[in-house]
């Protein structure tokens, strides 16, 4: 079975290498569309045995539809049975350890089932611990809350299908077709939102982003977001985590703290 992990990147040479690495351990090829990085990312990514690799042009803004409806072709036209939809600074994972996420995928299409839900576990630098920004922040950064915003919030990965399925609609949270079966049990994620209060800043304050996507309801509380908003949370209020095994849904919030509570 091959399976097809489609990332979108923008100026991640702190994760892509990491993220490519992951998946290929994991058994998925990544097929990398980057959006014209201005840092090492291209390079960094150039390293690896890619499924595919394509530019997409940047008009000087953050566009994320395009990326998305791009992604929909691919998954029409690449030769592929099975394909995840994920960022850069996600770590997608097997629901439990000895088996690779590609050798569960397969388990689960053997049980007739065509699209994965993934449970999010955001990990973030805390008041103890704030600087995470640096090459082993894996390693480093164990403390992190569970994030459910009341829905399958995480509903992209996906049984090739005969016809174009339906991903921009959603931002990309929730993919769409005709005939979907999800299986029940979601599969763990891991999410490095970002590595520091300075790294947030540069990831979400000083990006500018499309006014069309802003002004149907896409990014309003990142492009919101001002540099003194940036605060991190103290360890006593997140769980902490040494293995995957261990990650805990138990207290979900339905919010990013970072982009304000709800």
């Amino acid at each position: 079975m091959r399976v097809v992990a489609l990332l979108a990147t923008y100026n991640e040479e702190r994760f892509v290498g990491g993220c490519i690495e992951h998946l290929a351990g994991q058994g998925i090829e990544t097929y990398l569309i980057d959006n014209a990085s201005t840092d090492a990312t291209v390079g960094i990514a150039g390293r690896f045995d890619l499924a595919g690799f394509e530019t997409a042009l940047r008009d000087d803004v953050y566009a994320w539809r395009p990326l998305l409806k791009r992604k929909e072709v691919l998954a029409e036209t690449l030769d592929a049975d099975w394909f995840i939809h994920l960022d850069a600074d996600e770590v997608r994972l097997p629901p439990r350890s000895g088996v690779t996420l590609a050798d569960a995928i397969a388990e689960i299409d053997v049980l007739g089932y065509n699209a994965i839900n993934f449970q999010e576990f955001t990990l973030v630098p805390t008041i103890e611990a704030p600087d995470h920004d640096h090459s082993r922040f894996q390693e480093t950064m164990r403390h992190y809350y569970a994030y459910f915003p009341g829905r399958p919030d995480r509903l992209n990965a996906w049984k090739r299908q005969d016809a174009r399925v339906e991903l921009a609609a959603s931002g990309g949270h929730q993919v769409s077709f005709a005939g979907i079966n999800v299986y029940p049990d979601s599969f763990p994620m891991r999410h490095y939102l970002y590595l520091s209060a300075a790294h947030a800043v540069s990831k979400y304050v000083e990006r500018v982003y499309d006014p069309g996507e802003v002004e149907s309801g896409w990014h309003r509380r990142r492009a919101a977001l001002r540099a003194e908003d940036v605060t991190l949370l103290s360890q006593a209020e997140l769980k902490e985590t040494n293995a995957d095994d261990d990650l805990n849904v138990s207290d979900p919030v339905s919010a990013h703290p970072l982009f304000g509570r709800s």
